[in-house]
């Protein structure tokens, strides 16, 4: 179980910084309009922190629990969908500075998640339940990915241009 806990810290690790490494908001981000309900910049690190910590719990209680090698490999692959869709929303929407794209990617996200959380209850429903955070956040994030790109398109070629041209910034008005 000690390999099992250090493997899957580890790769929380390298999951949580490379998000952090391509979710750095910017002056593009900031320019962004936003809703109201837009959480302060501070407050996704702590968010992500607790969820990523509670779905490397949910990794280890589903590969300790797996009965055999079949199972270990289901868990091993819907992690690995779900690092996949994971790491790639952020790139979209920071690097690429492409909201629209990342919300287009929304959806694999969240159904990486769902598949989690039912592919693993037969195997550890402890696991599936500590899954059930990052589905939520998920859910509230494509929300708030969804009200941004309202906001704001159009995105390409005029990327960021809009808040600007509108003489908006940081906050949706009520």
């Amino acid at each position: 179980m000690t390999l099992t806990i250090i493997v899957t810290v580890a790769i929380v690790l390298v999951v949580f910084i490379l998000g952090g490494i391509a979710s750095r908001p910017g002056e593009w981000y900031r320019n962004l309009r936003k809703p109201s309900w837009n959480p302060p910049n501070w407050a996704f690190g702590p968010a992500w922190t607790i969820i990523l910590s509670l779905a490397g719990a949910a990794g280890v209680f589903a590969w300790t629990a797996a009965a055999d090698s079949g199972e270990q490999t289901r868990v091993a692959v819907l992690f690995a969908i779900n690092i996949f869709f994971y790491v790639i929303w952020s790139p979209l929407f920071f690097a690429a500075k492409r909201p629209d794209w990342a919300l287009a990617e929304v959806p694999f996200l969240w159904l990486s998640i769902l598949a989690l959380v039912i592919g693993l209850w037969d195997i550890s429903s402890t696991a599936s339940w500590l899954l059930v955070p990052f589905l939520l956040w998920v859910t509230f994030a494509a929300f708030l990915n969804w009200r941004i790109v309202r906001l704001n398109a159009p995105f390409g070629s005029r990327a960021g241009a809009s808040p600007a041209l509108h003489g908006e910034h940081a906050r949706e008005r009520p």
